[in-house]
């Protein structure tokens, strides 16, 4: 009896299906009931009884009403796109330029990395509750803390600005460097895991690449656009990607929906504001995916 055979592209198939088998399997059993179950919750009135809830069928209403007649949903989630788009191109230049300084030899390189990837622990959950229970202080005295950084930002903004001016950069582009320079610790902790992301991609770029490159006259800078880019390019879609949901997990909207259930007992205009914010983020992915995949260099 003649055993048949896989094929190379079933066993890609196979593998893919192991690999995303865990998450699968988590979002069968663990999110696809309270899914359906905040559907019916965004279409429906939600009314608190001694014996649990009840739901009366209202429709679009909810959504009508957080698109309409809310006061503060609209502009928060315009602001968190406006922001996001502002954030994205500064932590994914922030995060390749960093990468590729790191990914240089030299002395404490180790020291260095953990460095730049110490502000994604210290924004981590665990390290914000000890600091709002009072188990640590991070900050020292606030209102010390305050006054200097106000002083010195508005020097070093005047300086800047007056810089920038007379180098005849448009008043966008100054406004643009401008506050980035003054977010720049917020930019540090969005970048930490951009950043090895990067650096594992540069690491796997074969080293051969470069020798050849330096033989035919290439400069660091030829090097870096015909070779580091492209074999990096396919990481940078993978960061953009990573960096948009990020910005939004951590966005004021998500503090909306969550204070519109759990404070003013309005389960279905939460449910309703949480699938409006769904629906924009994914097509939001679906046209930074579009678009920077086909710009994208696969190996």
């Amino acid at each position: 009896m003649r055993t048949r055979r896989i094929t190379l592209s079933q066993k890609r198939s196979l593998l893919g299906i192991i690999f995303i088998s865990p998450w699968l399997l988590g979002f069968i059993f663990l999110f696809l009931t309270p899914m359906i179950q905040s559907i019916r919750f965004s279409l429906s009135e939600l009314t608190v009884v001694s014996q649990g809830y009840e739901l009366a069928y209202v429709g679009w209403s909810n959504f009508k009403e957080a698109l309409l007649i809310d006061a503060n949903y609209n502009r928060i989630l315009t602001e968190s796109v406006l922001q996001m788009i502002v954030n994205v191109p500064l932590i994914l230049f922030f995060s390749l330029f960093s990468a590729v300084l790191l990914n240089q030899k030299f002395r404490g390189r180790g020291l260095a990395r953990a460095i730049f990837f110490l502000p994604v622990i210290l924004a981590s959950g665990a390290v914000a509750s000890a600091e709002a229970s009072g188990l640590i202080n991070l900050i020292g005295n606030a209102t010390v803390a305050e006054e200097t950084a106000g002083a010195s930002s508005q020097f070093n903004t005047l300086s800047m600005v007056q810089l920038l001016n007379e180098a005849g950069l448009p008043l966008v582009i100054t406004e643009y460097i401008v506050d980035a320079v003054m977010r720049i610790y917020d930019i540090i902790r969005s970048s930490g895991v951009q950043i090895l992301i990067f650096l594992a991609a540069l690491q796997s770029v074969p080293s051969s690449m470069y020798e050849v490159a330096k033989i035919e006259g290439a400069t660091g800078y030829e090097s870096f656009w015909k070779i580091t880019f492209p074999m990096v390019s396919p990481l940078i879609l993978t960061n953009v990607i990573y960096t948009v949901i990020d910005s939004f997990t951590t966005s004021p909207i998500t503090q909306t929906i969550y204070t519109t259930a759990f404070q003013t007992q309005n389960f279905g205009l939460s449910a309703s504001m949480s699938w409006i914010y769904t629906v924009v983020v994914g097509l939001l992915l679906f046209f930074i995916g579009f678009f920077i995949s086909k710009r994208v260099h696969y190996n």
